[in-house]
């Protein structure tokens, strides 16, 4: 249960070969695409704004991870100061790296006693819930729960986590969560005074739909595998899934080698593409289509992990 514990100090070392310009490009596209679109949220149609909203949202998010792994630059400080801005609102970029990092080297992933971001319970949890409760848990085990459902559930759990560990005294994430207010401030004066937005439009046309397309990425990622090994899958994707989740897709390789930075990720993959499709397991997809159509509406995996069964259920 290490891996839950606080303070993982931590991180990969980041790699030099080839340079770092194509995430500074990536990083000015998103920043740039996001100012342009938020300043120009009322000439542009729902239909348009939503989508595009989403994606630079999104894609914000995986700049972030790139920074968490320790790009585009050797310095802590700039790579925090290039993620920091929280333009999806909900969790501080501090809090988001240390929980990764400690997934990152957490020996047991989706174990829902030590994975940060497991989305598994244990089966004496399972039976003290309600039936709306499960039903609840089944829903967001389909895409169609985790992308429509999904990011609520995940802002109510977070925040309730971080509600009760000061109310039970710990306020050590104290000044993250300040700077994170602040930060969330510069976005929301941006947004309602200088673009003349609404909070309320703003969370519905960029910050949730962006974190249900996070959620498409993260819903094929893992899976809760008996035993501890082929816990990681693949999805292949497009030009733009790839460049929207920097190549996160090709999840195994990033956590064979969390050191790479994404636009190094793809020759590392087609280097080992067979050792990689059977670090895999078999959780092979084609893309993110493919994975729609599989699971949409059907349950991917019982929300009770495997190893943390009395019996079959």
């Amino acid at each position: 249960m290490a891996c839950k514990g606080r303070g993982y100090p931590g991180r990969a070392a980041p790699s030099r070969r080839g340079g770092e310009w194509p995430t500074w490009v990536v990083a000015g596209a998103i920043y740039g695409g996001w100012l342009l679109l938020t300043f120009h949220a009322a000439a542009l149609p729902w239909w348009l704004l939503l989508p595009a909203g989403a994606f630079i949202t999104c894609w914000h998010g995986s700049l972030q991870h790139e920074a968490v792994h320790g790009h585009p630059t050797r310095s802590p400080r700039v790579n925090l100061a290039l993620a920091w801005l929280p333009l999806g609102l909900w969790m501080p970029y501090e809090i988001y790296r240390d929980t990764h990092l400690r997934h990152h080297a957490c020996p047991a992933l989706t174990d829902p006693l030590e994975d940060t971001e497991s989305y598994f319970v244990r089966e004496r949890d399972w039976e003290r819930m309600t039936g709306p409760r499960r039903l609840l848990l089944r829903l967001h085990q389909t895409l169609f729960g985790r992308l429509t459902l999904g990011p609520a559930l995940a802002v109510v759990a977070f925040w309730g986590s971080e509600f009760r560990r000061a109310r039970s005294g710990d306020l050590s994430n104290g000044g993250v969560w300040t700077r994170h207010v602040v930060g969330t401030g510069v976005v929301l004066v941006w947004v309602v005074l200088v673009c003349d937005m609404s909070v309320g439009a703003y969370v519905a046309l960029f910050a949730y739909p962006g974190l249900s397309l996070t959620l498409l990425r993260s819903y094929a990622e893992h899976q809760p595998a008996a035993g501890k090994n082929r816990r990681t899958a693949i999805v292949l994707g497009g030009p733009i899934s790839r460049l929207l989740y920097l190549n996160n897709n090709l999840h195994v390789v990033h956590h064979s080698r969390p050191d790479l930075p994404w636009h190094a990720i793809p020759a590392a993959f087609a280097a080992r593409r067979g050792r990689y499709m059977a670090e895999a397991g078999g959780h092979v997809y084609a893309g993110y289509p493919t994975l729609l159509r599989r699971f949409l509406f059907r349950v991917r995996h019982h929300p009770v992990h495997p190893d943390h069964r009395f019996a079959d259920i």
